[in-house]
């Protein structure tokens, strides 16, 4: 049923979904690459999954190591066509879910990361013209560079309308002007390139900014309940002057390139959650049938079965919404709806439900980082920290349930 593990060592139960879940809709080609990531994340990302779980964001960082590592095992192609070092793969959508649905079972801080610089940052530059992709995208596939994608601000996230964005764009003689602050900027400490939506005139366009530049200020990174590792932090742009070659798509486009990059993100999301909710339910698998309690395997006590069963259909269900989802991509759907919200809020909600079940199991050791008797780490408390996050970012699980409803009801009734 397990693997046997002594303190700190990497605790690998047995993956149920390989048993449960029969994947009728994924091509040979996604399947590959899921096996490919697994490998890496059980012999790359498990090992420092914990130090990066229970790491200080300021003091100890961003896991460059693992980072790098995505980046020799060719990782960052996966999104991408081959015009530009991509693996120029069929189904791209379909097979970075699943990447991600591997990285996140391991660490779901990983899998942010991986989100952000491909999904986000990546997908939005790959919709440039063919300079922007050279300069920008050849680099970021191969790991030479981190990206960033700086849509949310103090006073604005969910709501990206141009009334509330407050980061202006104005033209000069020689390009653009941004001024502005943005917050919550996955990768913001490290990246080399960002992303920014800011308002021009009376819409809203995307902005290439190097990180370098003259007036971009990188604050102090967050402290956060969970995702240590993601780093997240403000940006100020004070009289950042660029070329006219920094504007990324028309002028005035930059809100349809958000939010088909969220939009694509919330197939992530979705993925990372299922990943998070089968890591928890795999644990809880493993505890049900090892665990004694008054004299029985906790998994004899009919609480457990039923509950473990609920469980066991949501996460079936929750993976065929974000597989769907992109699917749907990848026949060229930009926003693939209702799936892309269903499957958010289905594989997130889903993930903080299993993970606070898994603490109750584990007890007084799911409640723990360290015991300090032995160093022995909780296989699940990590998993409950970093898990509520996803309910929130990429457009908060309210938000999808409301274009659930637009889609239902029509805009004229849901608004």
């Amino acid at each position: 049923m397990t693997t046997t593990t002594t303190a700190n060592a990497v605790h690998k139960p047995a993956r149920q979904a390989d048993r449960l879940y029969h994947d009728l809709l994924s091509t040979e080609e996604t399947l590959e690459v899921r096996a490919r990531v697994r490998r890496f994340a059980d012999a790359v990302v498990a090992p420092a999954a914990n130090r990066i779980a229970t790491g200080d964001e300021v003091d100890d960082g961003f896991p460059t190591d693992v980072f790098d590592a995505m980046a020799r095992e060719d990782l960052f192609r996966i999104a991408f066509p081959a015009d530009i070092g991509g693996l120029g793969l069929e189904r791209p959508a379909s097979a970075t879910a699943a990447a991600i649905e591997e990285l996140a079972y391991r660490s779901n801080s990983v899998a942010a990361i991986y989100d952000v610089h491909c999904v986000l940052a990546g997908t939005a530059l790959n919709q440039g013209s063919p300079d922007q992709r050279q300069q920008w995208l050849r680099p970021l596939i191969r790991g030479e560079i981190i990206g960033a994608f700086a849509t949310s601000e103090p006073g604005s996230s969910s709501d990206l309308s141009p009334q509330s964005v407050q980061t202006v764009g104005t033209r000069t003689a020689t390009g653009w002007r941004l001024q502005g602050h943005k917050r919550w900027i996955t990768n913001a400490p490290v990246a080399d390139v960002i992303l920014v939506l800011a308002r021009t005139g009376e819409r809203l366009s995307m902005f290439i900014v190097p990180a370098t530049t003259e007036g971009v200020t990188v604050g102090r990174a967050d402290r956060k309940l969970g995702n240590k590792g993601q780093l997240t932090a403000d940006v100020l742009l004070n009289d950042v002057d660029l070329p006219d070659s920094a504007l990324l798509g028309a002028e005035g486009s930059g809100l349809k390139i958000a939010l088909s990059m969220l939009t694509y993100g919330r197939i992530a999301i979705a993925a990372a959650g299922v990943g998070m909710a089968q890591a928890a339910f795999d644990h809880m698998t493993d505890r049900l049938c090892t665990r004694e309690a008054f004299g029985e395997k906790l998994g004899r006590f009919q609480h457990w079965q039923f509950l473990m069963a609920d469980r066991a259909i949501e996460l079936e269900a929750a993976r065929s919404l974000y597989i769907k989802a992109a699917l749907r991509m990848d026949k060229g759907v930009a926003v693939p709806e209702p799936e892309a919200a269903m499957a958010k809020v289905a594989g997130t909600s889903l993930a903080v439900e299993i993970s606070r079940d898994a603490v109750q199991l584990f007890g007084g050791l799911g409640f723990t980082q360290e015991l300090g008797a032995d160093g022995t780490t909780s296989p699940v408390e990590a998993l409950y920290r970093d898990s509520k996050v996803t309910e929130i970012y990429e457009g908060a699980n309210e938000i999808q349930k409301w274009i659930i409803a637009r889609q239902l009801l029509g805009r004229e009734i849901a608004g």
